[in-house]
């Protein structure tokens, strides 16, 4: 950690192909570390998952290094078609909720745009042989040739690691699904699409229980939809919901069963002077994270993340512009539908820093303790291992300094949307279109 209490951050490892020819089924979709930070799962538009594992010899060598090994690689989801609907559902992983462990296998939830699967991946680094009614290769023996009885043996093998399917939760969601939150009860959790909230128990799977709908009677009427939701890490009756008008609702499962009235609702009110054609849709919540402690939670809209205290609905204790230089280009944005895209944010894991994406690869990284923050880049020119990231600034006009970047330099193909940090270190991992960069804090 640097002196003045924020972290400065370097070059650890790269993931997946430098090539400039990337395909679409390689773009990945949704980075999560699990509670431990021991394992790191990114999923992609083909419906992969892929599993990295912390480098053992990374957490005992001083300094500690921030380094990830491929662990295991599955496919979750295939791209399928509702025949009653004439529609193509994208096998494009949309979330990945890590479940806590219980015993030496982990699970995860995965969903796409109508189905969540649970999955349990585990190790085996054993295999049985010597049975009596089967042969090795697993056929069935003719019991005649049965003579006499041996007892099987245990044989170790090189380690594998299997990722099975447990559970298929689907058929509930009419529209695409945006989110899915475990309940810190770890028996429950929630998948919501643009118009509903489900509740479901992990070991059933033909039925939800509705907890949300804000769909109208007349779909003419449809004023917003519902972007985010997300469980309290601590109180499993709570959660919090945002949508298309910039609005968070909290509710409470101990009020009523259908939560459609809220007890609680975050909003600020728009400043005037900045009203414009385009306030409705970049006032539209993105993402929103409930802190560690529960306390507090980060919304994000298009240009700026601001942090909520539960306990004071009428305006955000803190608001950070992300790029603020981006409002004079709205009209461009809206035109190429860069003004459409969803940026996630995440807290660190002491809730002092927050960090969400931006253009050109860049990412923001806040200190809410110092109030200072940083422009970094994901970038290939830099992926020497401890190269530290210098910060970057753009420039909206005037005489551009030396390290300075043109607003109209930057490429709005280049987009950080996905963002992870570790839970109790400061490592971090950015997804940057097929490439998964992890930093750490300066050696």
């Amino acid at each position: 950690m640097a002196g003045n209490g924020e972290a400065s951050w370097c070059f650890s490892q790269i993931k997946g192909a430098l090539d400039d020819d990337v395909t679409d089924a390689d773009i990945i979709s949704c980075v999560e570390f699990n509670h431990d930070g021991e394992l790191l799962a990114t999923g992609d538009k083909g419906g992969r998952v892929v599993i990295f594992q912390r480098d053992a010899m990374s957490k005992t060598s001083i300094p500690r290094r921030g380094e990830y090994n491929v662990y295991s690689t599955f496919q979750s989801h295939e791209p399928e078609f509702d025949y009653l609907k004439s529609l193509e559902i994208e096998e494009k992983i949309n979330k990945i909720r890590w479940l806590r462990r219980k015993n030496p296998a982990h699970f995860l939830l995965s969903t796409n745009d109508k189905t969540v699967k649970l999955w349990k991946v585990s190790e085996r680094d054993k295999s049985f042989e010597g049975y009596n009614t089967k042969e090795e290769s697993g056929l069935a023996k003719d019991p005649q040739n049965i003579t006499g009885l041996k007892v099987p043996s245990v044989k170790q093998i090189p380690l594998m690691v299997e990722a099975s399917p447990r559970r298929n939760y689907a058929n509930a969601h009419t529209y695409h699904i945006n989110s899915i939150s475990v309940n810190s009860d770890q028996e429950t959790y929630l998948s919501a699409d643009d118009l509903r909230i489900n509740l479901w128990h992990l070991e059933v799977t033909d039925q939800s229980f509705n907890i949300v709908d804000i769909k109208p009677a007349n779909m003419e009427e449809l004023t917003e939809v519902i972007t985010a939701a997300e469980f309290h890490p601590t109180e499993c009756n709570v959660f919090v919901y945002s949508s298309s008008k910039g609005t968070i609702r909290l509710c409470d499962m101990r009020s009523a069963a259908l939560c459609d009235r809220h007890s609680k609702q975050f909003e600020e009110p728009e400043n005037p002077t900045n009203r414009s054609f385009f306030s409705e849709i970049i006032s539209s919540i993105s993402d929103v994270k409930l802190s560690n402690s529960g306390r507090y939670m980060i919304s994000r809209d298009y240009l700026s993340i601001k942090v909520w205290d539960l306990h004071m609905e009428t305006k955000p204790i803190e608001t950070y512009p992300v790029h603020e230089y981006l409002r004079i280009k709205l009209c461009s944005l809206y035109e190429n539908d860069c003004i459409f895209d969803k940026f996630e944010c995440c807290w660190n894991g002491k809730d002092s820093s927050i960090m969400t994406g931006s253009y050109n690869n860049f990412f923001r990284v806040f200190d809410r303790n110092s109030k200072k923050d940083v422009t970094l880049e994901a970038s290939r020119d830099i992926i020497k291992p401890k190269t530290v990231l210098k910060p970057r600034k753009v420039c909206t006009g005037g005489k551009r300094k030396k390290d300075e970047i043109s607003v109209d330099c930057l490429d709005f193909n280049k987009k950080i949307l996905h963002t992870a940090w570790h839970p109790q270190e400061n490592i971090i991992a950015v997804a940057a279109t097929n490439n998964l960069f992890i930093f750490q804090d300066k050696f």
